[in-house]
């Protein structure tokens, strides 16, 4: 059968490249650049709030290098950073959230569920409670082994011939609960100094984001989205099953290992320049498939959704700061997707009892 001719159930189009070729839905593809684009246009326009406030022509100019002095200096040294963060970490936060949610087969997956975002966190607090440094890279590093020690851990625990999805998330809420209590333990025994800052991290906040912590921060963004893009064939493969998955050439073992570095060092970088910023992961990836109305678990509609999402809830945290006082961002993402997690969760449950189809 020629192969233009086979019925995928929606419009494709076929993708060719020097290193190879892959068919990708249209209604995918319109909904991820919408996404993005909603992204990009939430952050330009977060760019006119604050104490010295701007208009879009203001920025626009700025940007294009017709604006200079005072005006340039507010956005692109002081704003422009933090913009950028809302929309790349964003991303970042989705593609997480899509990875654990396929490994997972379950919409609770998500690392702040599970508690992945609580070990990068732990491990943060002691870097700079600990050991006494603020420097990005250390705090990268910390947070990407705290990460993956805290997934080791909950594997490890909710093995049982097999992984079963809804016994990991249940275990790794409990593992994030015990984490949560010994940082409290450790901001309880630190200097005031030390204790204020892990206080201010652990908000969740990017509008202490600067350039210095960003552009390594960029950096390690790109190549986790590289390995993203080269796990995410192999990614839907396993949602059929290890066995189909090994009928078609997919080694099980090495691939979700692989899947489950990369999205804990979504997580990771996140949490090192930011804080944990939870919800976003949980959230995006969902609300990504019922646009796409996709089968499975899309890593560039899901990161484009994070990237909306995030940049929406900075827009939200400037707009209330202005009105009222500052609010740090993982706030507002705690209070919207706390609903949305409450949702999952009996939805979740009446399925796994039977009583909703």
């Amino acid at each position: 059968m020629n192969k233009e001719s086979v019925a995928f159930g929606y419009r494709t189009r076929t993708l060719r490249f020097r290193w190879g070729s892959g068919r990708v839905g249209v209604r995918l593809l319109t909904v991820s650049a919408v996404l993005f684009l909603t992204a990009v246009v939430l952050a330009t326009v977060s760019l006119t709030y604050g104490d010295y406030p701007l208009t879009l022509q203001q920025v626009f100019a700025t940007l294009t290098g017709g604006e200079q002095g005072f005006e340039r200096t507010i956005v692109v040294k002081w704003r422009l950073p933090i913009a950028i963060a809302a929309v790349v970490f964003g991303a970042l936060l989705g593609i997480g959230g899509a990875i654990f949610q396929s490994l997972t087969r379950n919409p609770l997956g998500s690392p702040d569920v599970i508690g992945f975002d609580s070990g990068s966190f732990t491990a943060v607090v002691l870097a700079i409670i600990v050991v006494g440094t603020n420097s990005y890279w250390w705090l990268a590093f910390a947070a990407i082994a705290g990460g993956l020690v805290t997934a080791f851990a909950v594997y490890v625990l909710s093995y049982r011939r097999g992984i079963q999805g809804f016994r990991m998330i249940i275990i790794g809420i409990a593992v994030s609960a015990m984490l949560v209590s010994v940082n409290h333990y450790l901001i309880s025994r630190a200097e005031i100094k030390d204790a204020m800052t892990v206080g201010l991290w652990k908000a969740g906040t990017i509008s202490r984001v600067t350039w210095p912590p960003m552009i390594p921060a960029l950096a390690v963004a790109a190549l986790i989205v590289v390995a993203a893009a080269l796990l995410a064939p192999a990614m839907r493969r396993l949602e059929l099953g290890d066995d189909a998955a090994v009928t078609l050439g997919t080694r099980s073992g090495p691939v979700r290992l692989g899947l489950i570095v990369a999205g804990v060092s979504t997580v990771a970088v996140v949490t090192a320049a930011a804080g944990p910023i939870s919800f976003i992961a949980l959230a995006a990836p969902q609300l990504a498939r019922r646009l796409t109305r996709s089968a499975g678990e899309s890593l560039l509609a899901s990161a484009g959704m994070g990237a909306a999402l995030l940049a929406g809830a900075h827009l939200l945290s400037l707009y209330i700061a202005q009105l009222y006082r500052p609010v740090p961002v993982g706030l507002i993402t705690v209070c919207l997707g706390g609903g949305y997690m409450i949702w999952l969760l009996l939805r979740e449950a009446r399925q796994r009892y039977g009583l909703v189809r």
